[in-house]
């Protein structure tokens, strides 16, 4: 649940902070009139996330269990292009999110042009919520209820956060704020490049994969261990380090490679910025 608590957490509160810029910038500006365009949009934008989450969910029920593992594979890797894309834009835009924001409403307001504002709400939180159904899923078809507990609380969570940052007046440092959650996230997105890169080996085969396909380590841990990968302490280093107790070589080649490229780089950019 720890993982999902904390790509829900990180993804709805970018929604939440960027809508509430843009609230706060037209009741600053005696525009609150058009608070009501952005509110459709972020309605419009969340019913959309979910009907796409649920058909997901639907259609892999549907599916063959060897199916379903590739459907896992290629699901996993997905959401870690996606979540690296979102790491770094984030590393990148951070510092002048608020700036950013304001001047593309203003540009939309000055043309009072409400379905622009809808639409840019709409965009600002459907990205992050198809972000977040991309993550999920991988979870999601593994741990159904862990993984709506965890998307329930880092949604209250995140609002509670956003609002208090917001009663403060924005004084709380996002961006290192956002360094901290960023190094989690490539750690937690490591084992799921890893994790996709297993489920790909066992839909087509290990000995199509030759050396890449073979065990690299076994641990002989037994499954009633806590220590085991499903156990309540290893559990916990799935989440953060994509612990298993059990790998080939391609998982582990996979997820040290992302390790090895994506920490300095993320460190590199917060801190060139």
């Amino acid at each position: 649940m720890l993982g999902q608590y904390l790509i829900a957490f990180r993804e709805v509160l970018e929604a939440t902070l960027i809508v509430s810029i843009v609230l706060a910038y037209l009741t600053r500006t005696d525009r609150g009139n058009l608070s009501r365009f952005i509110w459709l949009g972020v309605v419009s934008a969340s019913v959309t996330s979910v009907i796409l989450g649920l058909s997901i969910w639907l259609v892999y029920g549907l599916l063959s269990k060897p199916v379903q593992a590739l459907f896992e594979g290629v699901a996993a890797l997905i959401a870690v292009a996606v979540l690296s894309s979102m790491i770094f834009w984030m590393a990148t835009k951070g510092r002048d999110l608020r700036a950013d924001v304001e001047r593309r409403v203003e540009a939309i307001a000055t043309r009072r042009a409400a379905l622009g504002l809808a639409s840019f709400a709409f965009i600002a939180v459907f990205r992050e919520g198809l972000e977040t159904v991309l993550f999920l899923t991988p979870f999601l078809v593994t741990d159904t209820i862990g993984t709506a507990a965890g998307l329930s609380l880092g949604i209250l969570t995140s609002l509670a956060f956003a609002y208090a940052v917001f009663r403060v007046g924005m004084k709380i440092d996002i961006r290192r704020f956002f360094y901290f959650t960023s190094i989690l996230l490539i750690l937690l997105a490591g084992g799921l490049a890893g994790y996709g890169m297993h489920e790909l080996v066992e839909y087509t085969g290990s000995a199509s994969w030759g050396r890449l396909g073979q065990t690299a380590y076994d641990l002989n841990i037994p499954s009633d261990s806590p220590l085991h990968h499903k156990g309540i302490v290893g559990s916990i280093f799935v989440v953060i380090f994509g612990y298993t107790i059990k790998a080939e070589w391609a998982r582990v080649i996979v997820h040290l490679l992302y390790l090895a490229v994506a920490l300095p780089s993320v460190a590199w950019v917060y801190k060139r910025k």
